[in-house]
């Protein structure tokens, strides 16, 4: 009977567990969204996402355009582009953001474009480890709106300190990504936090295309 009644409870509890922790992470992901907290910080981090043959795609373009504001807001004095490219390109998504940058005007002495990373947080390790280097420890990720808690909780968890400074524009706003990109975003924050801390890591690219333009409707 002991036993009948601990398996009982033990399975109700992982109902419920079940139940809310999806609704949590979705409620995190939405708030950090639609709050970003922006401040002053040593570099700006633009994380990759799709180019071809050293074109941004419209969801990179975006994060370089806010990367850019900040960056003529004077709110850090370096900007970081990070990301690979994939096989068969010929240039990466973080050569594509400095030139793009460059073009638009950031001084190329100001730009350190980081060739590594085609998830998160290969991505976040990769930038991370250059900030240590440089002892420097702020920084102000570009990134979309959903993607922000993750992007800043990786961070974070590496030695730094991070804020989230989202897209105004492109496919991946708010208002144009929808539900999909959110459920999705909250699914890889739990996933993250809850075996991803512990070392197993599961890379939130998908094949053929960036995350972000499987997701957008």
């Amino acid at each position: 009977m002991f036993l009948f009644r601990w398996i009982r409870r033990t399975l109700t509890l992982v109902i419920i567990i079940a139940l809310i922790a999806p609704g949590y992470a979705a409620s995190k992901v939405w708030r950090a969204a639609n709050n970003p907290i922006v401040r002053s910080a040593d570099v700006i981090v633009v994380l990759g996402t799709a180019q071809l043959n050293g074109k941004p795609g419209e969801a990179l373009e975006a994060r370089l355009v806010e990367a850019k504001r900040i960056f003529d807001k004077a709110l850090a004095p370096t900007v970081i582009t990070v990301g690979a490219g994939a096989p068969g390109d010929r240039t990466t998504e973080a050569a594509s953001g400095k030139i793009w940058l460059i073009a638009h005007g950031v001084p190329a002495k100001k730009i350190t474009a980081i060739e590594e990373g085609r998830d998160t947080l290969v991505s976040t390790k990769a930038y991370t480890e250059v900030m240590k280097k440089r002892m420097v420890s702020d920084v102000i990720i570009v990134t979309d709106p959903f993607h922000c808690l993750r992007a800043m909780t990786m961070a974070n968890d590496q030695g730094v300190v991070s804020t989230c400074s989202p897209v105004q524009t492109g496919p991946n706003t708010i208002s144009n990504s929808g539900y999909r990109y959110l459920l999705r975003e909250a699914g890889a924050y739990l996933v993250y936090i809850t075996v991803g801390r512990r070392g197993v890591q599961i890379s939130d690219h998908l094949p053929g295309a960036d995350i972000l333009t499987k997701v957008v409707p």
